[in-house]
């Protein structure tokens, strides 16, 4: 399992520096029964809507409440590809989960998470929807290439996947198509 955690990590860093940098000592499988149904059952929604299913792992740094409660919005404090308060933030690189960067020594833990992205808007930089695009379940920033000087902070909103399932006219509490998956 751990071996399999860190594959996913190393493969998804954003800076090919990243891999003399970390190092993960155990992993743990999560197993959330509830979290499992629900991303079933949001996965057989989706297909009975014809939607394209896109699964990906994504990365957060928030472990244990994650894995107990789930990921709600409100969580986080962006607002760069929707409204934080409908919908929920996820990392796309595990070298980049915070707006400051991580210092030599420090440690934590990372949950990665098992995610069906739906259909995917691209939203543009200078472009901020204020709620969810409807037909749409999540929002990606344009793939235009970050900058030589970029900001660590730059670079942590530009990889960021938001992430929402909208149930008649408000935004579910909790997106069931995220489900923790190891913490390492």
């Amino acid at each position: 399992l751990l071996q399999r955690a860190v594959a996913v990590l190393q493969s998804s860093y954003l800076h090919p520096t990243s891999q003399e940098g970390f190092q993960y000592s155990k992993a743990v499988l999560v197993e959330n029964a509830l979290f499992l149904s629900e991303v079933r059952s949001r996965r057989v929604l989706l297909a009975a809507q014809e939607r394209l299913i896109k699964e990906a792992l994504s990365l957060l740094l928030k472990a244990q409440e994650l894995c107990q409660s789930g990921l709600r919005v409100n969580s986080s404090s962006l607002a760069t590809l929707g409204d934080p308060a409908k919908g929920v933030y996820i990392s796309k690189h595990a070298d980049c989960l915070h707006p400051s960067p991580w210092y030599h020594g420090q440690s934590g833990c990372i949950v990665i998470c098992k995610l069906i992205k739906g259909k995917v808007k691209v939203v543009s930089e200078d472009f901020t929807p204020s709620h969810p695009s409807p037909g749409y379940d999540c929002h990606v920033a344009a793939s235009s290439p970050l900058p030589a000087q970029s900001s660590y902070s730059q670079a942590f909103q530009h990889s960021q996947c938001y992430v929402y399932e909208v149930s008649g006219t408000s935004a579910a509490e909790r997106p069931r198509q995220i489900c923790p998956y190891i913490i390492i």
